[in-house]
């Protein structure tokens, strides 16, 4: 029973370890700590926002399409962000200039639910 329970502690240290969700690119995830900045940025060539977001909930949050997540550059020279648990090609034509990244060890992305790639900021190599 002893070694039962140790094992269920060191797996829910491990979970706990991994890391933070707001990175995962899952649908809404740490949009509402920069849901302000999200707000200004705009989608290439379209001046429509990146942003969708909107106030939920008695607690005042904030939900929308942009979020931390995870990126890399692959040989080809395409992005690919995950998003919702999948590594997606980013469109040539979302990805923003580097410069507007206020978080740069971070990429970011606004996308759908449904995967629709709106807006993509790089982060640094690995962000």
């Amino acid at each position: 029973m002893g070694v039962l329970l140790l094992v269920i502690a060191l797996v829910g240290a491990i979970g706990f370890a991994r890391p933070g969700r707001a990175q995962d690119g899952e649908h809404g995830n740490g949009h509402g700590d920069r849901h302000d900045w999200y707000r200004a940025l705009e989608q290439p060539g379209t001046g429509l926002s990146c942003c969708n977001g909107r106030r939920s909930g008695p607690d005042g949050t904030v939900e929308g399409d942009c979020r931390p997540t995870q990126a890399f550059r692959g040989e080809d020279g395409q992005w690919r962000a995950m998003i919702n648990g999948h590594w997606q090609i980013v469109p040539l034509h979302a990805v923003l200039d580097p410069a507007l990244n206020r978080e740069p060890l971070y990429a970011h992305i606004c996308a759908s639910p449904a995967g629709v790639i709106y807006c993509f900021l790089p982060g640094s190599p690995g962000g």
